[in-house]
């Protein structure tokens, strides 16, 4: 059996033992922010596909991982449906990434947790913003069918959407609205 040099490791590879690295995305600009964290819109390095990276904010590290990601986490694993955000995995960092300071408590061996999604280039209210935007009826019910057909979804699978607003209906330019 060969011996492997830390080095020559693939972090590309989906390891057998658990998540990937978030080495094996380059980060191409942040999204968004709140309360849950950092969103950015990322690139997978080995296929080039484009993704949205959540980082799951750890203030209270103490008090263990944040029980508010662990329900997102666990309902979106078990929903797949076209009008529902697609969680793809969690992936890890082992250190503070290139593009932070380090952490703030002075323990720069302490990871960070990300959330994959597939990327969708746009949300509703973003979209009705638009200078001189205006819906036309089909459109409306055509996003109101994609985004009460996966709250449908939701409802059968036990599951209570309680922020419902314009910001979490992602959508793509070529069409179709998901429930996020």
């Amino acid at each position: 059996m060969a011996m492997v040099v830390p080095e020559q490791l693939n972090v590309t590879e989906v390891p057998v033992w658990g998540s990937r690295s978030v080495d094996c995305f380059e980060k191409l600009e942040q999204i968004g922010e709140g309360t849950y964290g950092q969103v950015y819109m990322a690139r997978e390095i080995k296929t080039g596909e484009i993704v949205a990276l959540k980082k799951i904010r750890m203030d209270n590290e103490r008090e263990g991982f944040p029980i508010t990601a662990i329900r997102e986490i666990k309902i979106l694993k078990k929903l797949h449906h076209e009008n529902v955000i697609k969680l793809k995995e969690i992936v890890t960092s082992t250190g503070p990434e290139k593009d932070e300071q380090g952490a703030s408590d002075g323990n720069k061996y302490r990871g960070g947790i990300y959330m994959v999604f597939e990327y969708m280039d746009h949300d509703l209210t973003g979209l009705a913003d638009r200078p001189g935007m205006r819906f036309s009826v089909p459109q409306i019910k055509c996003y109101m069918r994609q985004l009460l057909t996966g709250l449908h979804y939701c409802h059968v699978n036990q599951v209570l959407h309680r922020d419902i607003k314009g910001q979490r209906a992602p959508g793509r330019s070529s069409g179709g609205a998901r429930v996020g």
